[in-house]
């Protein structure tokens, strides 16, 4: 892209420093325009901080012409939100999950579903690891995807890995779960590290998915599993001939079984002077991933959110495709909120009939 992507943010939490972070570490594609807080305290402190203009109303938002706006909203705001932009012909990028409630996903989709206007903030394909992994399972190394199995993040986040490993649309899904709860030492939540730290109750919750012609989804996932640095993360990609481990590859040849790794070049590791960075995936001696921000200091997660937004400006001039549309988005928390009904009922719970399908 020649100009940089113009976007706007609504909303002033957590949530949306994400996307005002990436944006100052790549001026140069990446401009936000403006920042809409309903407090004046908020403005004030998102403009000192960031150096963005802020606003009170989403008219005056808009009349800073960004090329789509994205809604970093409250669960219960969001459908609002995401309504009143449509009417207003605006393009939007939409927090995840869209709605909070399948109720409300039903509704939202009734609203604007038809307008083409709206795509989610699902970032985690555009990670440097799982995209590796993905172009790996594209190339038919361990033939077709049959099963997926995580244990990294939460609910709509891992379905949405699930699905794009599995080539899963949004087809009837069969969900059943189980909750289980004992002691875990958590040294480090969002708020810090914890001094001294003794054993808390943790749940974890454990799911399976048949996303039905043979591929299933095998869910696992702590409470506080994003922090805890005492819980791994692990993917599995199960294929018709082979599979992938994290980074292990292992798949049958003309040869017989043969295991080769995924190897990341990274910068900034002991003597190498080119700073902190991600460079690119190889496997096998060829490039499966590199690094679009390669520059920037970025992290992982970061570098995901950065190629989002550069997608979703492509998506908003018609120069790409849609990155990540509302029925996806849809699609996702439905089935994440299958995996909690579940829990809670200790029922099968079938996904399935909506009108985004």
């Amino acid at each position: 892209m020649t100009d940089a992507v113009t976007f706007a943010v609504i909303g002033s939490g957590w949530r949306s420093e994400f996307f005002l972070r990436v944006a100052a570490a790549a001026p140069e594609r990446l401009t936000c325009v403006g920042v809409l807080a309903r407090r004046a305290e908020a403005r004030e402190n998102i403009g000192a901080t960031w150096g963005v203009p802020t606003v009170a109303t989403i008219d005056d938002l808009l009349a800073l012409q960004p090329e789509f706006v994205i809604a970093s909203v409250t669960w219960a705001a969001m459908p609002e939100v995401t309504r009143e932009l449509v009417a207003a012909g605006a393009r939007v990028l939409a927090e995840t999950p869209p709605a909070p409630d399948l109720d409300g996903l039903r509704s939202l989709w009734h609203h604007v579903g038809a307008s083409g206007l709206v795509q989610v903030a699902e970032q985690y394909t555009r990670m440097p690891g799982h995209a590796a992994r993905l172009e790996v399972v594209r190339r038919g190394v361990v033939g077709s995807a049959q099963q997926v199995q995580i244990a990294s993040t939460h609910l709509y986040h891992a379905v949405s890995l699930m699905r794009a490993f599995l080539g899963a649309d949004h087809g009837e899904v069969v969900v059943n779960a189980r909750r289980f709860e004992a002691p875990l030492v958590d040294p480090l939540t969002p708020g810090g590290w914890v001094e001294n730290p003794e054993p808390v109750t943790r749940g974890t919750t454990l799911a399976t998915l048949d996303f039905g012609d043979g591929r299933s989804g095998l869910y696992d996932f702590v409470d506080n599993q994003w922090w805890n640095p005492l819980l791994s993360r692990r993917i599995v990609v199960r294929g018709s001939h082979g599979e992938i481990a994290n980074d292990a590859v292992t798949r049958l040849t003309s040869e017989g079984p043969v295991s080769s790794s995924i190897v990341y070049r990274r910068t900034g590791i002991d003597l190498n002077l080119e700073g902190n960075d991600v460079v690119n995936a190889t496997f096998d001696g060829e490039v499966v991933y590199r690094n679009p921000w390669a520059g920037t200091r970025l992290s992982e997660d970061d570098i995901a959110v950065a190629s989002l937004l550069e997608d979703t400006g492509r998506w908003a001039r018609e120069e790409g495709p849609a990155p990540y549309p509302l029925a996806d988005g849809c699609q996702d928390h439905a089935i994440g909120l299958a995996i909690g009904e579940s829990a809670r009922t200790g029922a099968d719970v079938r996904v399935g009939g909506n009108p985004w399908g």
